[in-house]
């Protein structure tokens, strides 16, 4: 079929900061990127998000997860393992979006699988920047398994 577009990139984003939340989605608006931004709150939404379970039966495949470390209940270091150790979740990039800069967090992103791993900006220009670089890459550059 000629002339038919692509579906419209979906990113979900795993933070449990409400102020961060609301910086990371005004700059994802602000990217130009086309796409839905969906957020979730902590490990186990995040789980059920990507398994379609419990109250997310209709949630999208997400082509491309930020995912913060720092989160209530299970925490993002359990989250990625557990979705790089599942072979319906493996191949759905992981960028680590968080305040930590411990070279062990950063060490056992990495070791994890997790596809990158970027601190985030404390002020809106940098988040803004962060994002739309993330975005240009992930969702514009490189190519991604359906």
């Amino acid at each position: 079929m000629a002339g038919r577009e692509p579906p419209e990139p979906v990113v979900l984003l795993v933070e449990d900061d409400p102020g961060d939340a609301m910086m990371i989605r005004e700059a994802f608006e602000e990217s130009k990127q086309h796409g839905e931004l969906y957020l979730v709150g902590d490990g186990k939404q995040a789980l059920s998000f990507l398994r379609r379970a419990g109250g997310f039966t209709t949630a999208p495949r997400p082509d491309l997860i930020l995912l913060d470390l720092s989160l209530p209940g299970r925490d993002g270091l359990e989250i990625l393992a557990e979705m790089k150790t599942d072979a319906d979740l493996l191949t759905i990039p992981v960028v680590v979006l968080t305040s930590s800069r411990s070279p062990n967090d950063i060490q056992r992103c990495y070791s994890l699988h997790a596809n990158a791993y970027v601190t985030k900006p404390r002020d809106f220009d940098g988040v803004s920047e962060v994002i739309r670089q993330i975005t240009a890459r992930f969702l514009d550059l490189i190519e991604l398994p359906d």
